[in-house]
């Protein structure tokens, strides 16, 4: 399949946003590293894949987050309410890429 790679610029033409939005508040939140953009050579320079960002900005955040790796699915305001009673609560700390640190 062909890509088309996108640097901030083009991306922020095509989505109507300000580069800095998309610098500051989507980039590793709901834009992540491997699998909306990547930096090509290890470098600084990041190219955004316009195929996978079109995609799941079509899809409700539910589903979006079924697909994250490292999260359950649930909207975010239940899962502290699935804990069963007496069970000790998940002291982990949240991670950029959907992950939890248990450390």
């Amino acid at each position: 399949m062909n890509y088309t790679y996108l640097t901030t610029e083009a991306l922020a033409e095509r989505i109507h946003y300000d580069v800095r939005t998309i610098r500051d508040r989507l980039k590793d939140s709901v834009l992540l590293e491997g699998r909306h953009y990547f930096r090509p050579f290890g470098g600084r320079k990041i190219l955004y894949i316009w195929e996978t960002i079109e995609r799941d900005m079509k899809q409700p955040a539910l589903e979006i987050d079924s697909v994250t790796p490292g999260t359950s699915g649930l909207p975010r305001d239940t899962k502290a309410r699935t804990t069963q009673p007496g069970a000790a609560a998940s002291t982990g700390i949240p991670m950029a890429g959907g992950g939890v640190c248990n450390g």
